[in-house]
């Protein structure tokens, strides 16, 4: 299963979920949900929080991972911080 398409594919416009279903029991929910901030990231941002919390936040461990500085991961984290902040701003704005 490929990464969760964030864009639509014909406009470019942002996909909302419109259906949520139960592999167990098959029950569906419908409806139009906007995706969680977190989900709202690109894959690289997305990627990048995962070995984040699995580094229990220390940017020393995630610089040595990534073979970069410790002021280049901490301009990207940065950089993710900012770009949640406006997600957050963006469906605050639309939710009224």
């Amino acid at each position: 299963m490929g990464g969760l398409p964030l864009e639509c594919p014909s406009c470019g416009g942002k996909l909302l979920v419109h259906r949520l279903s139960c592999q167990q029991c098959g029950t569906a929910v419908e409806g139009l949900y906007r995706l969680p901030s977190l989900a709202s990231l690109n894959r690289s941002d997305q990627q990048f929080v995962l070995q984040f919390v699995k580094a229990s936040g220390s940017l020393k461990q995630m610089a040595s991972f990534l073979g970069v500085s410790y002021p280049t991961v901490r301009n990207r984290l940065d950089q993710i911080i900012e770009e949640l902040q406006r997600l957050e701003t963006e469906q605050e704005a639309t939710n009224g």
